[in-house]
């Protein structure tokens, strides 16, 4: 479900157009520090595609000469993060004021669809005083009553082209002709790892033919390999990457352009297959590859191949135990990450390889409402406030998760968290916000990254 944010400054009538749009009477109260925000969110059915309404608060009460350019930047900023199209709310009667100057030119730089709402045009003979909002700069322009319900409709028509053309590109195939997370479209799954851990091999078994070079030769591989699969009608694309070794001074040109093939297959995948040689354990590189899949917020499944030739003397139960946590501990960071373990040459456990890609695929959330987030971290936070850091106390204001610009079948779990103060969030408590929300949310192989970002001081007036 697309959202739509009300963004303006206090006294404008956002309060009143929001309750028009939700179709109800919401008590709606100021930002205070540990107020809820998503007490402000509501679905509007008014239009053929039901949306989400969320008002953001109102903006720079005291104008921007009272040092309020902070909260206007991050108001607008997270109406900007947060939204599939912005409702800019300006009052008819009072004009065009320094602080909606400001408002506009933030909200002139997203890309997001803007509307600028002239609200308190009450009758016809208000109308001309929407005229003077066109210096904004913005192409939709409506006059509107709040109160009154005048020009709501207008509005709607407006919003509905809006919804209707952001939801055809989440439909669309991208450049690679892949597409959005649509299940006629190919999951893509690469297969990382340093050289000569069996990703060719494991390549073979799962498509039960000798497509890829396997050499025991390191280095075999030197070009990502685009390998459509289909499994039980499901489609699949497995990208074979030359493996990726540590960075020495001097690298082969050929090595050196495999490497970076190998680095981007990680950035165009949906799922990325960690191959470790179960024989050598993980090893230091392996910790950098699986880094490098967490900084491009990629979904990941360890995969330990040569499982045939781990403690063979051992039983089956003792040889996964002690591999389990032989390989946990070495990779302790990436514990979201189902772990599987296979021999490419025997071609078993290939099952639970897949068991594990379509748990995380199916699992992977398509949409988190802003609501739920906020009333999910702030149940988290009540539960355990955060620390005291230098006399303060972290205090999250508002939290969206930001969707990619291009759509995908696996979207990034990334939060932007607005709060009083950046630096005061410890390390180990964004770990538990983490923590709170893959428990609540069921999430298998996703890695979750937090991006926060401060209040800006007010400057005070002289």
């Amino acid at each position: 479900m697309k959202t739509i944010a009300i963004v303006g400054r206090p006294n404008v009538g956002k309060s009143a157009l929001f309750n028009r749009l939700a179709g109800r009477r919401i008590s709606i109260v100021h930002d205070m520090p540990g107020v809820t925000r998503d007490r402000i969110s509501a679905i509007c059915k008014k239009a053929d595609i039901p949306f989400e309404v969320i008002d953001t608060g109102g903006i720079g009460g005291g104008g921007v000469e009272d040092g309020f350019e902070g909260m206007i930047e991050q108001e607008a900023e997270i109406a900007m993060a947060a939204a599939d199209g912005i409702l800019f709310v300006v009052d008819g009667q009072d004009g065009v004021t320094p602080v909606d100057e400001a408002l506009a030119a933030l909200l002139r730089r997203t890309s997001r669809p803007i509307m600028l709402v002239v609200n308190k045009i009450d009758t016809d003979g208000h109308s001309l005083d929407a005229v003077e909002f066109t210096r904004l700069g913005f192409t939709d322009v409506v006059a509107t009553s709040a109160e009154h319900g005048r020009g709501i409709g207008d509005l709607l028509k407006v919003i509905r082209p809006i919804l209707q053309s952001r939801a055809a590109e989440k439909h669309a195939p991208d450049d690679e002709g892949t597409g959005s997370g649509e299940r006629e479209y190919p999951l893509k799954l690469a297969l990382v790892g340093r050289p000569n851990v069996g990703k060719s091999s494991l390549v073979n078994a799962i498509l039960e033919d000798e497509r890829t070079m396997v050499s025991e030769v390191s280095g075999t591989t030197r070009d990502a390999v685009d390998l459509p699969y289909e499994r039980k009608g499901k489609k699949f694309m497995l990208i074979d990457t030359a493996g990726i070794r540590r960075r020495l001074r001097r690298l082969e040109p050929v090595e050196a352009f495999s490497i970076m093939r190998s680095q981007k297959a990680i950035r165009r995948s949906d799922i990325c297959l960690l191959v470790i040689d179960a024989a050598e354990g993980v090893q230091s590189q392996d910790r950098k590859i699986a880094q490098t899949i967490q900084d491009e917020e990629k979904a990941c499944v360890v995969v330990v191949n040569k499982f045939d030739l781990y403690h063979p003397e051992l039983p089956f139960k003792k040889r996964w135990e002690k591999l389990s946590d032989e390989v946990r501990r070495g990779l302790f960071f990436l514990d979201y990450a189902p772990l599987v373990a296979t021999s490419a040459q025997d071609r078993t456990y290939l099952k639970k390889l897949f068991a594990a890609v379509n748990r995380i695929h199916e699992g992977s959330p398509k949409n988190i409402g802003t609501g739920e987030l906020n009333r999910l971290l702030q149940r988290a936070i009540y539960k355990n406030p955060p620390p005291l850091k230098t006399g303060r106390r972290f205090n999250l204001l508002y939290s969206v998760w930001k969707n990619p610009e291009r759509p995908c079948s696996i979207p990034p779990l990334h939060f932007l968290l607005f709060c009083n103060r950046a630096h005061i969030l410890p390390t180990s408590y964004k770990r538990y916000l983490e923590h709170q929300l893959r428990e609540s949310l069921k999430l298998e192989g996703l890695p979750v990254t937090f991006e926060v970002r401060g209040r800006k001081p007010m400057r005070r007036s002289s």
